[in-house]
């Protein structure tokens, strides 16, 4: 009985309901798609630093964390390598021989970071063969073959066959350097990264430097979630020859963005549902000072206080409710629609490219994102309907027969 006659009393004024509902609605819609939005672009960033930067682990001496100088080598590092390589679990290592430099074109010079690899081995830890644009990675031939950014070859005005000059400090702490020629170009999602950082063979720098030796040893592995598991194996083949750390010890930003994500997430459909909270209330209350002597003539025939009170809080739960489950329906439609054709940023992605993020974002939002919305809605509906129905209970029964709307 109370069932009907609060649903009755919810539609009673559709207009009302109606807008109230359409504001949980495209209210709704707002939060999640940000969720969606926020939690992608988290996720972009992360996973675009594995797989063009970080790799999974990364093996350094102590030293060359403190200051990349190019005597901080690490020992046995191709040795080292071989053994990683042959863990279960490993898809890819690389070992690179790291300098800082500069780069100097007829147009303009540049630091940057100069990164001495194989590009074989380079290859199954990071994705720069897919971010090639242009000409063709190193070769195993050739002559001091060269491969830069596309930003950095605008900005150096290079083409493919460009000569440039990399200079540098060797082995004796003396200035050395050498004249490369661009055999290709790549761009990755990050500009920050791809302004910095320019690609040598590894045997082309260590001629150079002087050094026979390598800085760092990148590793990915076939499931990255398997991280905590397979990085106690890698220390023990490592021993005390280097330090190994993970993606998110050498990206502590990242990491830190990666685990408060849900928090920030909790906290935006917080204040989404406290004020949505604060509007059942203004509803509730109108709808309960307009009935005020139907109520009376309720509680005359007798009708206790505890059954209107559940009458309210039925109504306001109705309303939260039917608002509820709409607007997350509609939400959940439109996530998974801009998840399969994406959210293209256009002339933002120059904007975003400094922080690593791809042009297109697909919005993803786990099912319990869907569940704790709900949740907090119907609770903060029942919590709006208590005070209305304490002011229409704190009334004698003589004012409540006796106001007139």
């Amino acid at each position: 009985m109370l069932l009907k006659l609060a649903w009755k009393n919810v539609w009673r004024n559709r207009l009302r309901s109606g807008i109230m509902v359409a504001a949980m609605v495209f209210g709704l819609l707002g939060v999640i798609l940000m969720v969606g939005f926020v939690t992608a672009m988290a996720d972009s960033m992360l996973e675009n630093a594995i797989q063009y930067q970080t790799a999974n682990l990364q093996i350094h001496n102590p030293d060359f964390l403190v200051n990349e100088e190019l005597g901080a080598w690490l020992p046995r590092a191709d040795a080292t390598a071989q053994a990683i390589k042959a863990l279960p679990g490993v898809s890819g290592v690389t070992v690179r021989h790291v300098v800082d430099g500069m780069m100097a074109s007829a147009a303009s010079t540049r630091g940057v970071r100069i990164n001495g690899i194989n590009i074989k081995d380079e290859a199954g830890v990071t994705s720069l063969r897919d971010s090639l644009v242009e000409g063709r990675l190193l070769p195993e031939k050739g002559r001091n073959p060269i491969l830069v950014s596309r930003r950095s070859a605008h900005k150096l005005n290079l083409r493919v066959g460009s000569k440039i000059v990399l200079t540098f400090s060797d082995i004796e702490g003396e200035v050395s350097g050498a004249a490369f020629r661009v055999c290709g170009f790549f761009n990755t999602p990050s500009s920050g990264f791809d302004e910095s950082n320019v690609y040598v063979r590894r045997a082309d720098l260590m001629g150079y430097t002087g050094l026979a030796q390598s800085h760092e040893i990148a590793v990915r592995l076939t499931d990255g979630d398997s991280i905590d598991a397979l990085k106690p194996y890698v220390v023990a083949a490592v021993g005390s020859s280097g330090l190994v750390q993970d993606w998110g010890e050498v990206q502590p930003v990242l990491a830190a963005l990666k685990g408060t994500m849900h928090i920030s997430n909790s906290i935006i459909i917080g204040i989404f549902v406290m004020a949505l909270g604060f509007g059942i209330i203004n509803i509730m209350l109108m709808s309960v000072f307009e009935r005020t002597r139907e109520f009376g003539m309720l509680m005359a025939v007798g009708m206790t206080g505890g059954r209107v009170l559940r009458l309210v809080v039925m109504e306001s739960l109705m309303l939260g409710g039917v608002g509820s489950l709409v607007g997350l329906a509609a939400s959940g439609l439109m996530i998974a629609i801009t998840a399969n054709v994406g959210l293209p940023f256009g002339n933002m992605a120059e904007g975003l490219g400094v922080f690593g993020v791809d042009t297109v974002l697909y919005p993803e939002v786990p099912i319990s994102t869907y569940l704790g919305t709900l949740a907090m809605l119907l609770v903060t509906s029942v919590l709006a309907a208590l005070y209305p129905a304490r002011q229409i209970l704190k009334k004698r029964l003589s004012e409540a027969l006796a106001e007139k709307h």
